[in-house]
């Protein structure tokens, strides 16, 4: 079982995309030229596919953003509550995957996301569609004074997005944070699509680290730029003098 937002992309757009669930399905895997899973370590940095690949490709480096213009070429990240978010432009043809828990939410891996694809693609913010996914939820995300005082420090409107349940604890709206940095970063309101399912309250679909306790699995999504399916030419036969 794959989730799909059809207000978001689709194969009508050139896209593929999905956000997965512990029942996975292959989905688009199966017509990728080449699948891009790298290691994931809670940080800022983005990696850049810009040239053609076929086969198996590996990539030195720890990596919680990937962003490509290339077609066929499937972008994955693996999450068990943090935030998997697919990014479309679809003016220039560029897709994006980030892998946001909340280090590196809090250290703006999705504003840094959104500017490489500007600096090296040529995206604007406003044209882009963002769409967030399932995670743990703000019903069920509750969050010590090292991760408060954190967003305190980096995130103005951070009171909007935490709810006190003691001394020098809240729950967090992590997805809140995201899409209240997307907008900050020129993202509009209608461009922004979230997928609104905790993964803590639902274990039928989702693996939960801080439900289990442990890593039982994780959930794979993916975004990728459709292969261009080349026009048969029609060839013209010449008539012939009688």
């Amino acid at each position: 079982m794959l989730i799909t937002v059809p207000g978001f992309a689709g194969v009508r757009q050139g896209v593929q995309h999905f956000f997965g669930t512990r029942h996975d399905q292959p989905g688009p895997v199966r017509s990728a030229r080449v699948v891009v899973s790298v290691k994931q370590v809670h940080g800022t940095d983005v990696l850049v596919v810009d040239r053609a690949m076929a086969g198996a490709q590996t990539f030195d480096g720890d990596w919680d953003a990937l962003v490509t213009d290339q077609p066929g070429v499937l972008l994955t990240v693996r999450t068990a509550d943090c935030v998997p978010v697919l990014i479309h432009d679809p003016v220039h043809g560029i897709v994006a995957a980030v892998h946001a828990g909340w280090r590196g939410a809090v250290a703006g891996i999705v504003p840094k996301t959104l500017a490489v694809m500007a600096q090296r693609f040529g995206s604007q913010p406003g044209l882009l569609r963002v769409s967030i996914g399932p995670s743990v939820g703000f019903c069920c995300y509750e969050v010590d004074e090292p991760v408060l005082s954190r967003l305190r420090a980096s995130y103005e409107d951070w009171q909007s997005l935490v709810q006190g349940t003691g001394p020098g604890t809240a729950k967090l709206n992590l997805r809140g944070l995201v899409r209240g940095q997307a907008r900050s970063a020129g993202v509009r309101e209608d461009g922004i699509h979230p997928v609104s399912l905790c993964t803590i309250c639902h274990p039928d679909l989702f693996y939960s680290y801080r439900r289990e306790g442990v890593i039982r699995g994780t959930m794979v999504s993916g975004i990728m730029l459709a292969l261009r399916r080349r026009t048969p030419q029609r060839v013209r036969r010449k008539r012939r003098a009688d």
